[in-house]
């Protein structure tokens, strides 16, 4: 028995579009971000670390979302629908590279971007505009840089791969999507310069599963 413990506009929401794609019998239990946009407490009663996303399995709790998705392509994917076969190994390096890349490259300066405009967010009037100051800075010299790097390496990925792992969907594709969805937030990724990545996420977000993972756990934000 599947049990999915899923935490709105978090790294949960992968696992729920992947059980969809599987077509797994599962159950589902959703839960809001309290006032400081963290997990509530009561997560921790499903695991002590209480982040989302939690799978259990048996009622035996699993985290991090990578490795839980390799746990349900290991035993729910045994026809290589979603994770390229090993024999094929242009497609596994690709599939494999990009489904660490999500949260080792791209996820840092995004969270980081998150952290500050929380921040800024919550700071007492007199102290927002040195909060909104040191945002910008920080913006500038640490974040922007080092994540149009990232983005200037997966547009042109995407322009001769139509799926980050080759010719085909994979998990690698529902790992990056919280990292793009990221980077598009706001005012948006520059429609001429990113194409590729804009295009690849409306491919993403016209699957039926992921349509369907949305009605179960609200639309992802970031």
């Amino acid at each position: 028995m599947l049990h999915l413990h899923h935490l709105a506009n978090s790294r949960s929401f992968r696992i729920l579009w992947l059980l969809e794609e599987l077509k797994a019998d599962y159950q589902l239990t959703c839960y809001e971000r309290n006032k400081a946009y963290r997990a509530p407490e009561s997560l921790k009663a499903i695991h002590p670390i209480g982040h989302a996303p939690i799978l259990e399995v048996d009622g035996r709790p699993l985290i991090e979302s990578g490795f839980i998705i390799e746990y349900l392509l290991k035993h729910y994917d045994k026809a290589h629908q979603f994770k390229p076969a090993d024999d094929n190994e242009a497609a596994w390096e690709a599939y494999t590279f990009w489904l660490h890349f999500a949260e080792a490259s791209v996820m840092p300066p995004l969270i980081m971007r998150l952290v500050f405009t929380k921040v800024v967010e919550q700071s007492p009037m007199l102290i927002k505009p040195v909060s909104k100051g040191i945002k910008a800075k920080v913006e500038k010299s640490m974040i922007a840089n080092s994540l149009n790097k990232i983005l200037d390496m997966m547009e042109q990925h995407l322009q001769d791969n139509h799926w980050f792992a080759g010719e085909d969907f994979s998990a690698a594709d529902i790992q990056m999507h919280l990292a793009v969805v990221g980077a598009n937030a706001g005012p948006g990724l520059d429609k001429n310069k990113y194409t590729n990545i804009l295009n690849w996420l409306k491919r993403c977000e016209e699957r039926d599963a992921f349509k369907s993972a949305e009605e179960k756990g609200g639309r992802l934000k970031f």
